[in-house]
Protein backbone atom coordinates (compact mmCIF):
# COMPACT_ATOMS: atom_id res chain seq x y z
CA UNK A 1 0.00 0.00 0.00
CA UNK A 2 1.45 3.47 -0.88
CA UNK A 3 2.37 5.47 2.18
CA UNK A 4 1.86 8.91 0.39
CA UNK A 5 2.60 10.38 4.31
CA UNK A 6 5.71 9.43 4.07
CA UNK A 7 6.68 10.75 0.85
CA UNK A 8 6.00 13.84 2.56
CA UNK A 9 8.09 13.42 5.68
CA UNK A 10 10.97 12.22 3.38
CA UNK A 11 10.85 15.22 0.94
CA UNK A 12 11.21 17.71 3.98
CA UNK A 13 12.99 15.67 6.32
CA UNK A 14 14.95 12.34 6.62
CA UNK A 15 12.76 10.06 8.85
CA UNK A 16 14.18 8.04 12.11
CA UNK A 17 12.52 4.67 11.04
CA UNK A 18 13.05 1.21 12.60
CA UNK A 19 13.57 -2.00 10.16
CA UNK A 20 10.27 -2.59 11.41
CA UNK A 21 8.51 0.60 9.75
CA UNK A 22 11.30 -0.18 6.76
CA UNK A 23 9.62 -3.08 6.23
CA UNK A 24 5.98 -1.99 5.89
CA UNK A 25 6.90 0.86 3.46
CA UNK A 26 5.94 0.60 -0.17
CA UNK A 27 8.82 1.02 -2.66
CA UNK A 28 8.73 4.63 -3.52
CA UNK A 29 9.52 5.48 0.29
CA UNK A 30 12.01 3.23 0.70
CA UNK A 31 13.54 4.78 -2.76
CA UNK A 32 12.80 8.55 -1.37
CA UNK A 33 14.43 7.40 1.98
CA UNK A 34 17.49 5.68 0.87
CA UNK A 35 18.29 8.29 -1.42
CA UNK A 36 17.95 11.51 0.79
CA UNK A 37 15.56 12.81 -1.14
CA UNK A 38 14.69 16.09 1.27
CA UNK A 39 18.71 17.09 0.00
CA UNK A 40 18.11 16.35 -3.50
CA UNK A 41 15.32 19.01 -3.35
CA UNK A 42 18.77 22.02 -3.18
CA UNK A 43 19.42 20.37 -6.82
CA UNK A 44 15.72 20.67 -7.46
CA UNK A 45 16.26 24.42 -6.76
CA UNK A 46 19.06 24.49 -8.63
CA UNK A 47 17.59 23.16 -11.82
CA UNK A 48 14.56 25.84 -11.19
CA UNK A 49 17.43 28.97 -11.18
CA UNK A 50 18.25 27.33 -14.67
CA UNK A 51 14.73 27.48 -15.80
CA UNK A 52 13.92 30.66 -14.47
CA UNK A 53 17.39 31.87 -16.26
CA UNK A 54 16.59 31.08 -19.52
CA UNK A 55 13.00 32.50 -19.31
CA UNK A 56 14.54 35.92 -18.43
CA UNK A 57 16.66 35.34 -21.78
CA UNK A 58 13.21 34.33 -23.49
CA UNK A 59 14.34 30.85 -24.20
CA UNK A 60 12.88 29.04 -22.22
CA UNK A 61 11.83 25.60 -22.95
CA UNK A 62 9.64 23.40 -21.03
CA UNK A 63 10.96 19.73 -22.54
CA UNK A 64 14.60 20.66 -22.13
CA UNK A 65 14.07 22.08 -18.37
CA UNK A 66 12.35 18.92 -17.74
CA UNK A 67 14.88 16.50 -18.73
CA UNK A 68 17.79 18.72 -17.28
CA UNK A 69 15.65 18.48 -13.87
CA UNK A 70 15.15 14.77 -13.97
CA UNK A 71 18.86 13.90 -15.01
CA UNK A 72 20.43 16.10 -12.38
CA UNK A 73 18.07 15.21 -9.22
CA UNK A 74 18.73 11.47 -10.03
CA UNK A 75 22.40 11.80 -10.59
CA UNK A 76 22.24 13.40 -7.13
CA UNK A 77 19.91 11.08 -5.50
CA UNK A 78 23.00 8.52 -7.14
CA UNK A 79 25.40 10.25 -5.52
CA UNK A 80 23.63 9.67 -2.23
CA UNK A 81 23.42 6.08 -2.62
CA UNK A 82 26.86 5.50 -3.35
CA UNK A 83 27.92 8.16 -0.93
CA UNK A 84 26.56 5.38 1.80
CA UNK A 85 27.50 2.38 0.14
CA UNK A 86 30.78 3.68 -0.08
CA UNK A 87 31.33 4.78 3.17
CA UNK A 88 29.82 0.73 4.46
CA UNK A 89 32.60 -0.53 2.57
CA UNK A 90 35.37 1.49 4.07
CA UNK A 91 33.83 1.08 7.31
CA UNK A 92 32.88 4.80 8.04
CA UNK A 93 29.47 4.22 9.32
CA UNK A 94 30.33 1.22 11.11
CA UNK A 95 28.94 1.93 14.85
CA UNK A 96 28.96 5.46 14.01
CA UNK A 97 25.92 7.00 15.67
CA UNK A 98 26.09 10.41 14.13
CA UNK A 99 25.06 9.12 10.34
CA UNK A 100 22.40 6.66 12.22
CA UNK A 101 21.43 8.95 14.46
CA UNK A 102 19.84 12.15 11.75
CA UNK A 103 18.63 9.40 9.66
CA UNK A 104 19.16 5.82 8.63
CA UNK A 105 22.20 4.63 6.86
CA UNK A 106 20.00 1.75 4.94
CA UNK A 107 23.15 -0.04 4.27
CA UNK A 108 24.64 -0.07 7.04
CA UNK A 109 21.30 -1.01 9.12
CA UNK A 110 20.44 -4.02 7.05
CA UNK A 111 17.74 -1.95 5.48
CA UNK A 112 19.20 -2.80 1.94
CA UNK A 113 21.40 -5.40 1.03
CA UNK A 114 24.95 -4.26 -0.61
CA UNK A 115 23.28 -5.82 -3.91
CA UNK A 116 20.07 -3.96 -3.43
CA UNK A 117 21.15 -0.88 -3.08
CA UNK A 118 23.75 -1.31 -6.16
CA UNK A 119 20.35 -2.24 -7.81
CA UNK A 120 19.00 1.14 -6.61
CA UNK A 121 21.72 3.22 -7.51
CA UNK A 122 22.33 0.97 -11.08
CA UNK A 123 18.68 2.11 -12.04
CA UNK A 124 18.75 5.69 -10.52
CA UNK A 125 21.82 6.23 -12.24
CA UNK A 126 20.45 4.61 -15.76
CA UNK A 127 17.71 7.07 -16.04
CA UNK A 128 20.09 9.79 -15.35
CA UNK A 129 22.73 8.55 -17.75
CA UNK A 130 19.36 8.81 -20.39
CA UNK A 131 18.62 11.78 -19.78
CA UNK A 132 22.03 13.08 -20.21
CA UNK A 133 22.48 11.24 -23.61
CA UNK A 134 19.35 12.65 -24.91
CA UNK A 135 20.15 15.64 -24.08
CA UNK A 136 23.59 15.05 -25.92
CA UNK A 137 21.76 14.26 -28.98
CA UNK A 138 19.78 17.04 -28.69
CA UNK A 139 22.19 19.78 -28.15
CA UNK A 140 26.22 18.10 -29.17
CA UNK A 141 29.27 17.85 -27.17
CA UNK A 142 28.67 20.33 -24.90
CA UNK A 143 26.35 18.19 -22.93
CA UNK A 144 29.00 15.33 -23.15
CA UNK A 145 31.44 17.73 -21.11
CA UNK A 146 29.00 18.76 -18.81
CA UNK A 147 27.49 14.91 -18.56
CA UNK A 148 31.47 13.79 -17.82
CA UNK A 149 31.59 16.20 -14.93
CA UNK A 150 28.65 15.38 -12.90
CA UNK A 151 29.53 11.44 -13.56
CA UNK A 152 32.91 12.47 -11.84
CA UNK A 153 31.57 13.89 -9.07
CA UNK A 154 28.56 11.07 -8.48
CA UNK A 155 31.15 8.40 -8.94
CA UNK A 156 34.44 10.25 -6.75
CA UNK A 157 33.35 13.03 -4.16
CA UNK A 158 32.82 10.24 -1.43
CA UNK A 159 36.17 9.17 -2.61
CA UNK A 160 38.65 10.67 -2.69
CA UNK A 161 37.77 14.22 -3.16
CA UNK A 162 36.00 14.46 0.58
CA UNK A 163 39.09 13.11 1.61
CA UNK A 164 41.30 15.44 0.46
CA UNK A 165 39.34 19.09 1.04
CA UNK A 166 37.64 18.76 -1.82
CA UNK A 167 34.23 17.94 -1.26
CA UNK A 168 33.20 21.49 -0.34
CA UNK A 169 34.88 23.08 -3.72
CA UNK A 170 32.85 20.62 -5.40
CA UNK A 171 29.62 21.20 -3.93
CA UNK A 172 30.34 24.75 -4.73
CA UNK A 173 31.09 24.12 -8.38
CA UNK A 174 28.28 21.26 -9.09
CA UNK A 175 25.74 23.55 -7.12
CA UNK A 176 26.78 26.29 -9.13
CA UNK A 177 28.57 26.44 -12.79
CA UNK A 178 27.90 23.14 -13.43
CA UNK A 179 23.78 22.93 -12.49
CA UNK A 180 22.92 26.15 -12.76
CA UNK A 181 25.25 27.40 -15.79
CA UNK A 182 25.25 23.92 -17.45
CA UNK A 183 21.59 23.83 -17.15
CA UNK A 184 20.90 26.96 -18.18
CA UNK A 185 23.54 26.14 -21.64
CA UNK A 186 21.31 22.89 -22.19
CA UNK A 187 17.88 24.93 -22.24
CA UNK A 188 19.83 27.86 -24.35
CA UNK A 189 21.94 26.62 -26.36
CA UNK A 190 24.71 29.02 -25.36
CA UNK A 191 26.75 30.04 -21.62
CA UNK A 192 26.31 32.94 -19.99
CA UNK A 193 28.94 34.41 -17.90
CA UNK A 194 26.17 36.42 -15.64
CA UNK A 195 24.34 33.07 -15.03
CA UNK A 196 27.75 31.70 -13.96
CA UNK A 197 27.78 34.25 -11.53
CA UNK A 198 24.27 34.44 -10.39
CA UNK A 199 25.00 30.06 -10.08
CA UNK A 200 27.53 31.02 -7.51
CA UNK A 201 25.18 33.24 -5.38
CA UNK A 202 22.80 30.36 -4.84
CA UNK A 203 25.46 27.39 -4.71
CA UNK A 204 27.11 28.91 -1.88
CA UNK A 205 23.80 28.14 0.21
CA UNK A 206 24.96 24.05 -0.07
CA UNK A 207 28.43 24.28 0.31
CA UNK A 208 27.71 26.35 3.37
CA UNK A 209 25.44 23.31 4.28
CA UNK A 210 27.45 20.68 3.59
CA UNK A 211 30.13 23.22 5.97
CA UNK A 212 27.63 22.84 8.71
CA UNK A 213 27.19 18.90 8.63
CA UNK A 214 31.26 18.57 8.64
CA UNK A 215 31.71 20.78 11.42
CA UNK A 216 29.03 18.78 13.32
CA UNK A 217 31.19 16.02 12.48
CA UNK A 218 34.26 17.39 12.65
CA UNK A 219 35.72 15.18 15.31
CA UNK A 220 35.10 11.87 14.09
CA UNK A 221 36.07 12.63 10.33
CA UNK A 222 39.37 13.31 11.98
CA UNK A 223 39.82 10.04 13.31
CA UNK A 224 38.59 8.16 10.82
CA UNK A 225 40.95 10.50 8.29
CA UNK A 226 38.60 11.94 6.10
CA UNK A 227 40.43 15.68 5.68
CA UNK A 228 37.11 17.92 5.03
CA UNK A 229 37.66 21.35 4.72
CA UNK A 230 36.28 22.31 8.44
CA UNK A 231 38.87 19.56 9.41
CA UNK A 232 41.56 21.29 7.82
CA UNK A 233 40.69 24.71 9.20
CA UNK A 234 39.67 24.03 12.41
CA UNK A 235 36.09 24.01 13.63
CA UNK A 236 36.28 28.18 14.49
CA UNK A 237 37.70 29.22 11.32
CA UNK A 238 34.82 26.89 9.54
CA UNK A 239 32.38 29.04 11.14
CA UNK A 240 33.68 31.86 10.21
CA UNK A 241 34.12 30.69 6.21
CA UNK A 242 30.01 29.61 6.55
CA UNK A 243 29.40 33.41 7.52
CA UNK A 244 31.08 34.45 4.99
CA UNK A 245 29.26 32.61 2.39
CA UNK A 246 25.91 33.57 3.61
CA UNK A 247 26.91 37.31 3.21
CA UNK A 248 28.75 36.46 0.20
CA UNK A 249 25.38 35.79 -1.27
CA UNK A 250 23.72 39.30 -0.49
CA UNK A 251 27.35 40.66 -1.88
CA UNK A 252 26.43 38.65 -5.39
CA UNK A 253 23.21 39.92 -5.59
CA UNK A 254 23.83 43.24 -5.04
CA UNK A 255 26.44 43.36 -7.65
CA UNK A 256 24.12 41.68 -10.30
CA UNK A 257 21.55 44.28 -9.57
CA UNK A 258 23.68 46.86 -10.30
CA UNK A 259 25.15 45.78 -13.40
CA UNK A 260 21.53 45.41 -14.53
CA UNK A 261 21.65 41.69 -14.84
CA UNK A 262 19.15 41.55 -11.97
CA UNK A 263 16.26 43.58 -11.46
CA UNK A 264 15.91 45.66 -7.75
CA UNK A 265 13.09 42.46 -7.17
CA UNK A 266 15.80 40.28 -6.07
CA UNK A 267 16.37 43.01 -2.97
CA UNK A 268 13.69 40.99 -1.97
CA UNK A 269 16.36 38.21 -0.24
CA UNK A 270 17.09 40.81 2.30
CA UNK A 271 13.60 39.68 3.44
CA UNK A 272 16.03 36.68 4.98
CA UNK A 273 18.38 38.88 7.30
CA UNK A 274 15.99 38.13 10.35
CA UNK A 275 16.86 34.31 9.93
CA UNK A 276 20.48 35.38 9.33
CA UNK A 277 20.85 36.46 12.59
CA UNK A 278 19.92 33.51 14.69
CA UNK A 279 22.43 32.09 11.74
CA UNK A 280 25.45 34.03 12.97
CA UNK A 281 23.94 33.76 16.77
CA UNK A 282 24.64 29.66 16.09
CA UNK A 283 27.45 29.91 14.19
CA UNK A 284 29.19 32.68 16.29
CA UNK A 285 29.85 29.91 19.46
CA UNK A 286 31.07 26.44 19.41
CA UNK A 287 29.47 23.28 19.39
CA UNK A 288 27.25 22.51 22.28
CA UNK A 289 28.58 19.26 24.22
CA UNK A 290 25.25 18.01 24.69
CA UNK A 291 22.26 18.35 23.30
CA UNK A 292 19.73 21.78 24.14
CA UNK A 293 16.42 20.21 25.15
CA UNK A 294 14.70 21.82 22.35
CA UNK A 295 16.84 20.31 20.24
CA UNK A 296 17.38 16.65 21.00
CA UNK A 297 15.09 15.16 17.90
CA UNK A 298 17.68 16.54 15.69
CA UNK A 299 21.14 15.92 17.49
CA UNK A 300 23.83 15.69 16.74
CA UNK A 301 23.10 17.84 13.90
CA UNK A 302 23.52 21.79 15.21
CA UNK A 303 25.43 23.55 12.68
CA UNK A 304 23.87 21.87 9.64
CA UNK A 305 20.59 22.31 10.97
CA UNK A 306 20.91 25.81 10.95
CA UNK A 307 22.63 26.16 7.82
CA UNK A 308 19.55 23.85 5.98
CA UNK A 309 16.82 25.95 7.99
CA UNK A 310 18.33 29.30 6.59
CA UNK A 311 18.89 28.53 3.56
CA UNK A 312 15.58 27.24 2.88
CA UNK A 313 14.60 30.78 3.82
CA UNK A 314 16.62 32.83 1.35
CA UNK A 315 16.71 29.96 -1.22
CA UNK A 316 12.99 30.44 -1.44
CA UNK A 317 12.91 34.30 -1.43
CA UNK A 318 15.86 34.40 -3.73
CA UNK A 319 13.34 31.78 -6.48
CA UNK A 320 10.24 34.73 -5.43
CA UNK A 321 12.33 37.56 -6.35
CA UNK A 322 13.47 36.10 -9.67
CA UNK A 323 10.15 34.74 -10.44
CA UNK A 324 8.93 38.89 -10.12
CA UNK A 325 12.61 39.45 -12.31
CA UNK A 326 11.16 37.36 -15.09
CA UNK A 327 7.71 38.59 -15.62
CA UNK A 328 8.78 42.42 -15.18
CA UNK A 329 11.64 41.44 -17.87
CA UNK A 330 9.51 39.91 -20.53
CA UNK A 331 6.34 41.13 -19.81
Amino acid sequence: MLNVAMWGKALTAMPKISREDWDGLDIVSRWLIATRIAVVVMTFTSAAFAGLLAAKAGEFHLGLWWLVTLGLCLAHATNNLVNDLTDHWKGVDKDNPFRTQYGPQTVEEGFLSVKQILVYAALTGLVALAAGLYLFLLRGEGVLWLLGAGAFFVLFYTFPLKYIGMGEPAVLLVWGPLMVGGGYFVITGSWSNEVAWASVAYALAPTAVLFGKHIDKLDADRKLGIRTLPVLLGEALARKCVLVMFVGQYLLIGALIAIGYFSPFLAVVLLALPSLRRVFEVYGKPRPSEAPEEFKGTWPLWFVGASFWYTRRFGGLFLLGLVADVVYTRF
